[in-house]
């Protein structure tokens, strides 16, 4: 594999685990809110959220969870 192709996989990769985190801490920024329907949404969120991330990626989301100081980790 070219080390072009490589590091276009590996960034690809960085940007998806990095994407994944943001709208974990997006729908927890929600589900902290006062207006109860907005914590409702961020709940739901949440949830369909952490099961939709590809096993392959959650370590690196993990990562980037501690790094935006997200409650939120994957198990």
């Amino acid at each position: 594999m070219a080390a072009s192709t490589l590091l276009n996989l590996q960034l690809c990769t960085w940007q998806r685990a990095r994407t994944w985190a943001r709208l974990i801490r997006e729908a927890e920024n929600l589900w902290h809110g006062e207006i109860r329907d907005l914590q409702r949404l961020g709940a739901l969120e949440l949830d369909q959220l952490l099961h939709e991330i590809p096993q392959s990626l959650k370590p690196r989301v993990n990562r980037w969870l501690q790094v935006y100081r997200a409650a939120t980790r994957l198990v």
